[in-house]
């Protein structure tokens, strides 16, 4: 098979992408899932992305509309946002029967997640980190998507990361649904 560039720089281009590793056009992409949040007024909170990785799923949350400071955000066992107070997303997704808290030494839910969202002054703040005990895969265990899905909840107060069964993380202050129907592969 021959290749043919239209001009140097396309192929010195090419070339180097192919060096680096880069994906081509054809690669396979990682199962990715985007949710819309929405604050207990009905706001548009930002978005909270989940994308599988080899080793559990990557969390990417980008929020606005709400309160200054640290709130706790957790994976809810229903896929429902019932504004205002969103207690239809049930508790903590837990299909692993453990206590709340990342540092808890008995164990911790599933939907615990390893940091709290930090609000700026301006009413908006980000969050990156990677989850090892999610799925994005339907047929797992600890699947976001078991029983219909579950639902990204953020809440007034920072988690402390130990206290069962909340982390006294406060009221539920903006929710996102997480379905397989938004699912790209």
């Amino acid at each position: 098979m021959r290749t043919f560039c239209s001009s140097t720089m396309l192929c010195a281009f090419a070339a180097a992408a192919l060096a680096s590793g880069a994906p081509s056009a054809n690669a396979a992409r990682a199962p990715r899932l985007k949710v819309k949040l929405t604050t207990s007024y009905g706001q548009d909170a930002g978005t909270a992305t989940f994308t599988q990785r080899k080793n559990g799923v990557h969390v990417k949350i980008d929020a606005k509309n709400l309160p200054f400071g640290d709130h706790a955000m957790h994976i809810h066992e229903y896929p429902v946002c019932d504004a205002p107070d969103f207690h239809g997303a049930g508790n903590h997704f837990n299909p692993d029967g453990k206590k709340h808290g990342i540092r808890n030494p008995a164990g911790h839910h599933n939907g615990d997640l390893p940091v709290n969202l930090e609000i700026g002054e301006d009413h908006m703040g980000s969050a990156s980190f990677n989850v090892d005990h999610l799925s994005l895969d339907p047929n797992a265990p600890d699947s976001l998507f078991l029983n219909g899905g579950t639902s990204i909840v953020i809440h007034k107060r920072p988690d402390d990361m130990m206290t069962d069964p909340t982390g006294n993380a406060g009221n539920r202050i903006a929710c996102g649904i997480i379905t397989q129907a938004g699912l790209q592969k």
